[in-house]
């Protein structure tokens, strides 16, 4: 069975811009398909998840980690708010998990981290009862050695288990030639299909930078893709058997954080390239949305974009930006609260031989972290309609 989805580039900065967070609105939501269970999803429960995200018309929150703790607050989010989470690593935050001392000759820190990562959300996903996908993000062609890396932990996993380590993983080559790019793309999704794992590629460029993409002074013309660009992704990925893939096109979004009205977004592409695709001679699109969406860089985005774009099909939205602010947040507020017991070993204001050890254990401080980081990803799912799905 073929499948084919497409996400479009639009990511998620969800900023005091959206106001409060709002209670989610009164909604039914079909039953979850029985293939979709507790813990990391692959193959055909990953799309089962996604069908059921835009049956249902919500999106799923994809975040960046770069530790235990970070995964833990995605995980407590999803389990709190009762919706999926997609947990995603970075090449940067691959190696900053192995640790930046560790030996990189050909990216070995960096590919061992993301997998030591992805082995860790396995081992604990499932305690906290709601389905994760595990996704790697951006990878431009200098660094696929570690997305090869990547791909032959998987095919060792998948030898052993049946299924792939991770999900799905995301090739970033929109800088290069259309044909280039989709060349690249097919070659490595023939291979990863033999392992069931989806494909994300990108199409058109994400503005911004984040974790060593810097696509600060690009083109702003190759900040809009055109439905016919999709038209030629989707066919030609269409064509690798097995195929599981995502297209992020991109439509004005840009990565890191600007003031409102400083982000001119298109979202009706989205809904021009379904209309398009769905035209198309041997395409079955009973809801007339061949294909499903994800955003990348929606900095600056309004709800009412967000939500434009998830009536297109959109079930995937990257956040970044704003929950690296939030545990950091987490981890200031806590500071402030308790200064006077955090400025040595004993003495505070309790006495000058009381002991602060409860207060500066690392623990207490990277908790604060997590609980600020759910709790903003608590109204993200909030504005993706992602709350009490499962």
């Amino acid at each position: 069975m073929l499948y084919q989805v497409a996400s479009f580039a639009l990511g998620l900065q969800m900023t005091g811009r959206l106001g409060s967070p709002m209670m989610a609105e009164t909604k039914t939501v079909t039953p979850l398909p029985a293939s979709v269970k507790p813990g990391v999803v692959t193959g055909d429960a990953l799309m089962d998840l996604l069908a059921h995200a835009k049956e249902n018309q919500y999106a799923i929150p994809a975040v960046n980690v770069v530790s235990s703790c970070s995964i833990n607050g995605c995980l407590e989010a999803a389990k709190k708010n009762g919706g999926p989470m997609i947990i995603q690593f970075s090449r940067g935050g691959g190696q900053f998990i192995a640790g930046k001392e560790a030996n990189n000759d050909n990216d070995a820190a960096c590919i061992a981290g993301t997998v030591a990562g992805a082995l860790h959300v396995r081992k604990v996903a499932a305690l906290y009862g709601v389905p994760v996908i595990l996704h790697t993000d951006h990878c431009m062609r200098s660094w696929l050695p570690w997305f090869d890396g990547l791909i032959e932990a998987n095919e060792e996993y998948f030898a052993q288990n049946g299924e792939p380590l991770f999900s799905s993983h995301m090739l970033d080559l929109s800088e290069e030639p259309l044909e280039e790019n989709v060349g690249t793309c097919v070659e490595y999704l023939t291979r990863m299909a033999k392992s069931n794992i989806l494909l994300e590629m990108e199409l058109g460029v994400t503005g911004g930078e984040e974790d060593g993409v810097d696509n600060s002074d690009v083109d702003s013309s190759k900040l809009y893709t055109q439905p016919e660009e999709v038209w030629e992704v989707y066919k030609a990925l269409s064509a690798v058997e097995g195929g599981k893939f995502t297209i992020a096109a991109a439509f004005g979004n840009v990565h890191g954080v600007y003031a409102p009205g400083n982000v001119k977004l298109t979202p009706q592409i989205l809904h021009n390239s379904q209309k398009f695709i769905a035209e198309q001679d041997g395409v079955t699109a009973p809801d007339g949305k061949p294909v499903y969406f994800v955003f990348h860089g929606g900095s600056g985005s309004s709800r009412e974009d967000i939500r434009y774009a998830i009536e297109a099909g959109t079930i995937k939205m990257n956040i970044d930006t704003d929950t690296q602010w939030a545990f950091w947040d987490g981890i200031r507020a806590y500071e402030a609260k308790n200064h006077d017991y955090l400025q040595g070993q004993i003495g505070n204001p309790e006495g000058e031989t009381k002991p602060n050890k409860k207060y500066y254990d690392p623990r207490m401080a990277l908790r604060a972290g997590e609980e600020s980081m759910a709790a903003r990803l608590g109204e993200a799912m909030a504005d993706l309609n992602c709350i009490n799905v499962l």
